[in-house]
């Protein structure tokens, strides 16, 4: 750990943590998206879960997703400090020791694979326990301070929870799991990238080697509109593996193009607009885009069968 985060360690003793600030370090509002996608892997896959069971397992997922957030807080609350988007969080901003974060990462690790364990089978667990020691092993620890190629490999770790969801139910992971991994991974690129556009002065007071900040605006732009083509054969391959219906499949597809629309527009937009807005409106897009799509995927399911 560095000098810097050693410091801020120094400085802890002020305020009081709050409840809060304790569910803050969980990163809610990624969980949120790794419970949505998690369910939707438990709604779609072949076979049943008791509702009981089947409310343990996405638990299991989210407390999974808490648990590596809260790690990656603890190791990284030195970036935090020193970037506008992330130095309130409750490490960097004094409310939480990083002790007691990085102790409740641990045993929510514990508890949820565990869980999952208990609850459904061995290869949800096993999936889940990769997914945390991945994000946090892999991305956070060796890939997020050394390689623009962070946000590339690291994004698996946010693609396995439908994956998880779908073998939670199976016992297995197939075509159609892996397909909904490879969804995510692709989407993961482009979506961090139009972030790290408009947030790029961040990204270089921290240090953190983002693509924008190692290759330029011009570079990022190019792979941003490579991933967004490679995702649209990829979003359809749960109608064409036969896991859905074509209703999935029309709303993948006009979404799919949307998406490159947007790419496009940011490509076109010159390099140094200030505050990047096709890039901002790139990034709000990905979240309406993935969501949407996730969300068709068990409609789909429930309206043609």
């Amino acid at each position: 750990m560095s000098d810097t985060a050693q410091t801020f360690d120094r400085s802890y003793a002020a305020a009081p943590a709050r409840v809060r600030d304790y569910f803050d370090l969980l990163k809610p509002r990624v969980m949120s998206l790794v419970v949505f996608t998690g369910l939707v892997g438990v709604v779609i896959a072949p076979g049943h879960l008791h509702p009981f069971t089947a409310a343990l397992a996405v638990l299991a997922i989210a407390l999974g997703s808490g648990a590596a957030g809260a790690i990656n807080m603890w190791y990284e609350r030195d970036l935090d400090a020193l970037m506008a988007r992330t130095r309130n969080r409750p490490l960097p901003a004094g409310r939480v020791e990083p002790d007691d974060a990085l102790g409740l990462g641990v045993l929510l690790s514990i508890f949820s694979i565990t869980l999952m364990a208990v609850a459904t089978n061995f290869v949800a667990a096993a999936l889940l326990a990769a997914a945390i020691l991945f994000y946090v092993f892999v991305y956070t620890i060796w890939l997020k301070r050394r390689t623009p190629q962070n946000i590339v490999i690291g994004g698996a770790a946010g693609a396995f929870p439908p994956m998880i969801g779908w073998a939670a139910v199976t016992g297995d992971v197939s075509a159609a799991g892996l397909a909904l991994f490879l969804l995510i991974f692709l989407w993961t690129p482009p979506h961090f990238w139009a972030l790290s556009l408009y947030r790029s002065d961040d990204y270089r007071r921290a240090g953190v080697p983002m693509l924008p900040v190692v290759a330029g605006a011009r570079e990022t732009k190019r792979q941003m509109l490579l991933y967004t083509l490679l995702l649209l054969p990829v979003a359809l391959a749960p109608t064409l593996l036969g896991s859905v219906g074509w209703l999935y499949g029309a709303v993948a597809l006009l979404l799919g193009l949307a998406f490159v629309a947007h790419a496009l527009a940011v490509a076109r937009a010159a390099d140094g607009r200030l505050g990047h807005p096709p890039a901002k409106r790139m990034f709000r897009f990905s979240l309406v885009y993935l969501a949407i799509l996730f969300a068709a995927l068990p409609v789909d399911r429930w309206l043609l069968g």
